[in-house]
């Protein structure tokens, strides 16, 4: 099979993945009478827009329920706005803070007290790109191997990292926040990095977008009584509340 049209074949190949079926680069380079170069630059497109993992000679699917940070950007950005204003105010002058990589937490960066000698450190490259155009904070990047799915680094070199840190405050990343089963993340080296954080920290936040409550991630990280503030949406479920409410939840609403 050809195709002289680079998108039509990159179209095929991520139906590919996206039904589930790992991918061979020299396999499909032979398929599509291409080079291994031409397949690498689309695994390397498609892994930048979180339909792949790649792997030594291929590509993987993405893990189940986890959209690539690219993909979250974007979506939501008033609601996540409205987190990020509520959950800034209550930073204090002269903090140690951390902004665990998701894209709620990237919209902190705008609302972060100005000249209040704040030292702010992050694993996310978005939110450290933010960070360096304020001039009034002092920027902490944690390094390592950059997960694109996470968009930051969640290896070994960032994990003995955090481990090393005393942080202030923390707003903690969640892919998922339920009463009983506390705040989980979908991959499992993400979850990991994140109970670093948990242990590193003295005052423990999360911002919590309605369609996270409630719903489960594989990869349990910390309770709901680990957290010293909850910030949730003005509309969020009545029930859920109650519950987080009940399971020691400090709760915070956003304004509308």
């Amino acid at each position: 099979m050809t195709s002289d049209l680079p998108l039509a074949r990159r179209d095929l190949i991520a139906q590919r993945l996206a039904a589930g079926q790992p991918v061979v680069a020299a396999t499909l380079a032979a398929e599509f009478v291409v080079s291994e170069d031409a397949i690498r630059r689309d695994l390397r497109a498609l892994a930048a827009e979180g339909r792949c993992r790649r792997v030594y000679g291929g590509a993987l699917p993405p893990a189940a329920g986890a959209p690539a940070v690219a993909q979250r950007l974007g979506e939501g950005r008033e609601r996540k706005q409205a987190l990020a204003r509520a959950a800034a105010a209550t930073v204090r002058p002269g903090e140690f803070v951390f902004l665990d990589a998701g894209s709620t937490n990237l919209a902190l960066v705008e609302y972060l007290p100005e000249d209040a000698d704040l030292t702010v450190a992050t694993n996310s490259i978005d939110i450290a790109a933010a960070l360096l155009r304020r001039q009034d904070l002092r920027l902490l990047m944690v390094g390592g191997s950059v997960d694109l799915l996470v968009g930051g680094c969640v290896d070994a070199s960032a994990l003995l990292a955090v481990q090393r840190l005393n942080i202030a405050r923390c707003f903690l990343g969640a892919c998922a926040l339920s009463p009983e089963t506390g705040a989980s993340a979908h991959d499992a080296a993400d979850a990991e990095f994140k109970r670093a954080l948990v242990g590193a920290s003295r005052r423990l936040l999360v911002l919590a977008t309605n369609d996270k409550l409630g719903a489960l991630a594989a990869h349990r990280v910390a309770p709901v009584a680990a957290f010293d503030t909850v910030v949730l949406e003005p509309d969020a479920d009545t029930a859920l509340q109650a519950a987080l409410a009940a399971a020691g939840a400090n709760i915070v609403h956003a304004r509308a």
